[in-house]
């Protein structure tokens, strides 16, 4: 790469610190040609590839002299007053035509010259200022197309976005690409998991990235973001009889009418009676945020899920209750990392509360904010259930005391239930319970239900049919 030869111009309150920036920037690729007038502007040590030039820049025969020394490829100018800066920028032109020049500006400056690229200092100053507010974006600008495609953006204590892998959220049209933790860059991996009080470098559209920062700098009634923002129920009636049907049905048009989604996308497949498919229809008449397609081709889950979750930004999927209970459906549900809905015997519009088992620190400590979020939406109380009966589970302390702290943030109650016994049993007792549990991979896997019974609640929850249950991804390393 040739070095180029640039031209610096400085004078006024800001040189000093703007040549120390040069000064420390400096990779020896460019050499410079510095016009000043003031002594004090001066870098205690001088680099081999800086050259210093005293006088006044408005004074044309020494100015022509330094021009007429080198072929400069751009100007740098900082000056004193808005007379100066034009006089100089005249006299640059008088013997440079088409010299590319860069000026910081602070008094409105305005020139037809497309040669001259015209630094606002004071809306530089002011964007600053406000960026040091909080809840305001920061935007990178001077990078790029300089429109707000690259932002910097805070997670703050108890975000839709904290506790969350990279892995699960919907990244369509923006990016992260940076990661400080701790005031440190952290590699970004697919598992890593996003903690409150992380910033993040995301790049992408600047109306996106507006929506995304709102999205992450609210608490509450998010959810099924940052996952997506539909519902996806998927309905095969090969498997389901009219009743299971009428309640599937029921139960996703409640959760499309309390939270935060666009739309409820229902994928009718195999369809078996004109009875059933006229039920469907009339259920589902005169709702605008319901859509409906149906496959009469028999094309398969895989193929429908991935041709559907191309077309729709699916946050939470409700896949046919039956296929909970086939082991080769199940084995399908594997591979989608969504939230899942998981219909039980219960009424979901009779819920009063959303029940939770403390299991393992890692699992509840990334589903805890959604706990929330989906009590907030659904007007339910959060009931969680603090049970180790043989003292296995490590960090229960701690983790109750995020869980209440998380809930102080979403200005929620919680009723925690503590003591020793099996916590399974205490929640068969309950009713009217939506429950809320980490969604893992073992979930899907084949395994001895009489091994795990007193040893992993996640899997006997899961194993449960009674209570409806709402299953949260989660980064397992």
């Amino acid at each position: 790469m040739p070095m180029k030869k640039i031209l610096i111009i400085l004078d006024g309150i800001v040189a000093k610190k703007l040549l120390q920036r040069i000064v420390e920037s400096n990779t020896g690729d460019n050499s410079y040609d510095v016009v000043y007038m003031n002594d004090v502007i001066l870098p205690i040590h001088k680099p081999a590839n800086f050259t210093f030039y005293k006088f006044d820049p408005t004074s044309s025969s020494k100015l022509s002299m330094v021009l007429d020394k080198d072929i400069h490829s751009e100007v740098l100018m900082a000056l004193n007053s808005k007379d100066e800066m034009l006089s100089t920028i005249k006299i640059i032109r008088e013997y440079k035509k088409n010299l590319q020049i860069t000026i910081l500006d602070y008094w409105g400056i305005s020139l037809k010259d497309p040669m001259v690229h015209i630094y606002k200092g004071i809306d530089v100053l002011a964007n600053g200022m406000v960026e040091r507010l909080p809840n305001i974006p920061v935007l990178a600008q001077n990078i790029g197309l300089k429109q707000g495609e690259i932002m910097e953006i805070k997670i703050p204590f108890g975000s839709s976005y904290a506790y969350k892998s990279i892995a699960t959220l919907e990244q369509k049209d923006w990016r992260i690409f940076g990661l400080y933790r701790n005031q440190k860059l952290v590699e970004l991996k697919r598992s890593l998991v996003l903690k409150p009080n992380d910033i993040i470098l995301v790049i992408g559209k600047p109306s996106v990235l507006m929506n995304i920062y709102n999205v992450i700098g609210k608490t509450q009634g998010q959810f099924p973001m940052p996952f997506g923002n539909n519902i996806y129920l998927y309905l095969d009636l090969y498997l389901e009889d009219e009743l299971s049907v009428k309640h599937i049905l029921r139960d996703t048009k409640f959760l499309n009418e309390k939270l935060k989604n666009s739309l409820l996308i229902v994928r009718v497949t195999r369809p078996t009676t004109p009875k059933i498919m006229t039920l469907i229809k009339n259920e589902l008449r005169n709702f605008p945020t319901i859509v409906l397609h149906i496959d009469y081709a028999n094309k398969g889950f895989e193929d429908l899920f991935k041709e559907d979750s191309r077309k729709y930004n699916i946050g939470l999927i409700a896949p046919s209750p039956s296929m909970f209970k086939d082991k080769k459906m199940l084995k399908k549900l594997d591979c989608i990392k969504l939230p899942m809905y998981k219909k039980g015997e219960e009424n979901l519009r009779s819920s009063k509360n959303i029940g939770v088992v403390l299991n393992d620190y890692l699992s509840y400590e990334q589903i805890a904010p959604i706990v929330f979020d989906l009590a907030s939406q659904l007007k339910l109380k959060a009931k969680v259930f603090n049970h180790d009966p043989i003292g296995q589970k490590d960090n229960q302390e701690n983790l109750l005391n995020h869980f209440e702290n998380i809930a102080k943030v979403f200005n929620e109650k919680i009723e925690i239930e503590s003591g020793d016994k099996n916590p399974i049993r205490e929640l068969r007792k309950q009713k009217n319970i939506l429950q809320v549990l980490p969604l893992k991979d073992i979930m899907f896997k084949k395994r001895n239900f009489f091994k795990i019974i007193y040893t992993n609640s996640d899997l006997v929850a899961f194993d449960m049919y009674k209570f409806n249950q709402i299953l949260i991804p989660i980064s397992e390393d």
